[in-house]
């Protein structure tokens, strides 16, 4: 590179040129201002005699910083190519994402509970992970993989359809190792000193009809008429996927119960477990035959539970000379009663005022809903246009039953007239359960005080929660699309395990995003539960102390996506190295919070 293309007349002589850049600071003008002056000169060492002198060729302080930049590269040696040329980026693939999961599951030694090493294992542990990051149908999970990092790390990139079905089938089979290893981690008394563990079903439906599971029942998805499949999750107190179990899609609650609280007693070896079900599940006959040997003899070792009362139980204890009477409530709002209907165990009432007052309101408003849409039709009998007692009813038939309102409406019909009024009575009467529900337990009250009962019942909401996350907000279990019972069931135990990861990365990741760090625990177990302080000013920044946006789960993943895995090729060469963008501080704060530092790659 010469001189003499930026206009400048160099001295003629011998010796090396080089670049020297002069800063002065703190210079005052003739007008008394202080100014900032830096300079570069292009300079010649040489010897005089015995001496060595410098000599300025040329001032070039005019030009840009960053040509000065490259002619000094350029006399020091370094050989220049255009910057378009320097470097070649033959892939990149999205990596953060995977490679954060893949961190948690490592973490939490998930590849050694899935079984011994090998490629199946890789296969499921791929599975695992994808249904994390990005649910999906096996078949969309095995194309994607080629388009993340995951694929090349796990070396599933060239996996076939068919090698997914055989992990799963290889997975189905671990079912019970995994579990029981799970058990043993957080239901056992060491983890578990409460020996609390959660239990609920939910439902999901079936796409076809030839999986023998699938069968019609109540359907928890609201897709009425379409076959399903019913699988319960057990927890830990907090909520901790431990198992998952998975019946026909018309099996009950109790029989679900029954299950899996043998599962909890012989395969687990949990004895003295608390099992804590919704009023559905845990009813009084399911109690007896549980407590019941095989002979028809009392268990020695009865099953321990908590569960709840239905409303006909309720009305029963409210009634003019039962124990429980509003009385009780004037000064608190939980007591402990007890009945000789229910022998042996305790009782504990609760009357929650704000959930009664919005049970009252829905009512009402359901009920002038229907009456909103009756005052159309009677219009139509009155004036003739509607007549005949069996179409007036088979009318009146769908506007009454579209709220679930027609217990509290009587209806007279005949073939010119359609009458309509509420029925106070009914109204009132389930307008004095509003609010109440009752809890019943035989654990001591030494070893569970009333406070505690109540709040290990509504514990319960972490389950609910975990199904949410299970089947709409992260995995997308349903619909079902599998047909062989077991590769149902290994449908099911991958989201459940996907569940068992996204709980922790949930947790880790809380000081990210929306996620309320430290719930306030409540003063009264009865009373409905708060968000703190702290995560409601979240929802109103939307931003943190340092100005970074807060995300929700999912978004945080979308984010940890963009920190790419690139192949790069410098000049002059054939070989690429991989490379890893230039990572943004949230991402490496998500590492940070599952203590793993950015991996190049997750082997």
């Amino acid at each position: 590179m010469r001189a003499q293309r930026y206009g400048l007349v160099m001295a003629q002589g011998s010796g090396k040129v080089h670049v020297v850049r002069v800063s002065k600071t703190g210079y005052v003008d003739k007008q008394g201002r202080r100014r900032d002056y830096s300079s570069a000169y292009l300079r010649r060492t040489y010897r005089d005699g015995g001496k060595v002198k410098n000599e300025t060729v040329a001032n070039i302080s005019a030009l840009p910083d960053h040509v000065i930049d490259l002619i000094d590269a350029g006399l020091k040696g370094q050989q220049l190519v255009p910057a378009g040329d320097a470097v070649t980026i033959t892939g990149s693939l999205p990596h953060g994402h995977v490679a954060a999961v893949h961190a948690m599951a490592a973490r939490l030694g998930l590849p050694a509970l899935l079984g011994p090493a090998g490629p199946q294992r890789d296969l499921a542990l791929a599975l695992i992970i994808s249904r994390v990051v990005r649910p999906g149908s096996k078949l969309s999970t095995l194309t994607w993989w080629a388009d993340t990092t995951l694929g090349a790390d796990l070396g599933t990139g060239g996996a076939s359809t068919d090698d997914i079905y055989a992990a799963m089938d290889w997975l189905a089979g671990q079912q019970d190792s995994i579990e029981t290893q799970l058990a043993a981690r957080h239901l056992a008394p060491a983890a578990n000193p409460g020996r609390q563990a959660l239990f609920d079903l939910s439902s999901s439906w079936m796409e076809g009809r030839r999986c023998p599971l699938s069968a019609r029942g109540y359907s928890r998805d609201g897709k009425k008429g379409r076959l399903q499949i019913e699988y319960g999750l057990l927890t830990d107190p907090d909520g901790r996927p431990v198992a998952v179990r998975v019946f026909p899609g018309n099996t009950g609650d109790p029989t679900a119960f029954t299950q899996i609280a043998e599962v909890v007693r012989t395969k687990f070896g949990l004895a003295e477990m608390v099992m804590v079900g919704d009023r559905g599940m845990i009813t009084s006959a399911r109690i007896a035959a549980l407590n019941q040997l095989d002979d028809g003899t009392p268990r020695p070792d009865p099953y321990r539970w908590i569960t709840a009362l239905r409303a006909p139980a309720i009305r029963k204890l409210m009634a003019e000379d039962g124990p429980l009477q509003l009385s009780l409530f004037d000064q608190q709002d939980l007591a402990e009663i007890t009945s000789e209907d229910f022998p042996g165990e305790r009782l504990i009432a609760c009357r929650n005022p704000v959930l009664a007052a919005d049970r009252a309101r829905t009512r009402e408003e359901l009920l002038a809903a229907t009456e909103k849409l009756l005052a159309p039709l009677i219009a139509r009998v009155r004036a003739g246009k509607l007549a005949g007692a069996g179409p007036i009813g088979l009318e009146a038939g769908k506007v009454i039953s579209r709220y679930k309102t027609a217990k509290h409406f009587a209806v007279a019909i005949t073939d010119d007239a359609l009458d309509v009024t509420r029925r106070q009575d009914r109204i009132d009467a389930e307008a004095a359960l509003d609010g109440f529900y009752v809890l019943r337990t035989p654990v001591p009250a030494a070893e569970l005080d009333a406070a505690a009962v109540v709040t290990a019942y509504k514990n319960l909401k972490y389950v609910e929660r975990d199904f949410r996350h299970i089947k709409a907000d992260d995995l997308d279990l349903r619909p079902v699309f599998h047909y062989l019972e077991g590769r149902v069931k290994a449908h099911v135990l991958i989201c459940m395990l996907a569940c068992y990861l996204t709980w922790h990365l949930r947790r880790a990741w809380a000081p990210l995003t929306f996620t309320d760090q430290e719930p306030p625990a409540p003063d009264n177990p009865v009373a409905p539960a708060r968000r703190s302080a702290a995560a409601q000013a979240k929802a109103s920044a939307q931003h943190d102390p340092a100005g970074q946006p807060y995300r929700s789960f999912r978004g945080l993943l979308e984010h940890l996506a963009t920190l790419t895995r690139n192949q790069v090729r410098f000049a002059g060469t054939r070989a690429t190295v991989p490379a890893l963008a230039e990572s943004t501080s949230i991402q490496r704060e998500a590492f940070d919070l599952i203590s793993a530092p950015i991996p190049l790659t997750m082997t």
